[in-house]
C-alpha cells in the first residue's frame, strides 16, 4: 500500500501554480502582463489576491502611485476605481481583513510583485506593487507575492507619477481586467 501511495504522488506531480493575467490600458501602458504568484512563499496573501481578482474587485483599478526607477503601485479596490474620486486612491483596501506579514528571503528584484502596507507590518490588504528596478532596502520588510513572467515591457510603460510621493497626475493607467490563471 505504501508503494502505491508514493507512486501516485510521483505521477500526480506538484500542484499547478496560480497566477494573474492583467490587461492594462491608458496613456502609458497598453497590453497584458502575466504574474506567477508564489503561494509557497506567501500563501495567505496569494489567497487574498486571487479571491479579490476572482470577484472582479481589481477590474478598473488604477496605478495610483508610480515612481520612476522604483515601482508601480495599484490594487486600492476601495478608492482606486477609475471614474471615482481619486483623491483618496492609495488609502484604502478591501472588505477583507488585513494580513499578517509573510516576509521571506525572496529579494525585491526587477519584476517582483510585493504587497503594499502601512507602517504596521501586518497591514497589507489588497494593494500591491511591481518593481521597475531592484530594491534591496525592501528585502525582509515587505511580503513578496509574485514575479512578472511576461509583459515587463508593458510594466515599463506605465504612466509615471509626478505628484507628491509618486502620485499620478491626470488620467492614470488602469488594470482593465485581472484574471486568475492556473
Amino acid at each position: 500500500m505504501r508503494k502505491l501511495a508514493i507512486a501516485f504522488t510521483l505521477l500526480a506531480g506538484p500542484a499547478l501554480a496560480t497566477g494573474l493575467e492583467i490587461e492594462i490600458e491608458g496613456e502609458g501602458a497598453n497590453g497584458t502582463i502575466t504574474i506567477d504568484l508564489l503561494e509557497d512563499v506567501a500563501p495567505n496573501h496569494v489567497e487574498q489576491i486571487t479571491a479579490l481578482a476572482a470577484e472582479g474587485a481589481y477590474d478598473g483599478v488604477v496605478f495610483h502611485r508610480v515612481i520612476d526607477g522604483f515601482m508601480a503601485q495599484t490594487g486600492d479596490v476601495q478608492f482606486g476605481k477609475l471614474g471615482g474620486d481619486m483623491r483618496q486612491a492609495g488609502r484604502g483596501g478591501s472588505d477583507k481583513p488585513d494580513l499578517a506579514a509573510e516576509f521571506s528571503d525572496e529579494a525585491f528584484e526587477r519584476g517582483v510583485v510585493g504587497m503594499a502596507r502601512a507602517q504596521d507590518p501586518d497591514s497589507a490588504n489588497s494593494q500591491f506593487f511591481i518593481m521597475f528596478e531592484p530594491g534591496p532596502f525592501l528585502n525582509g520588510q515587505y511580503t513578496v507575492v509574485g514575479k512578472v513572467t511576461d509583459g515587463m515591457d508593458v510594466v515599463d510603460a506605465i504612466k509615471r507619477g509626478e505628484g507628491p510621493n509618486g502620485a499620478v497626475i491626470g488620467q492614470p493607467d488602469v488594470m482593465k481586467t485581472v484574471t486568475v490563471t492556473e
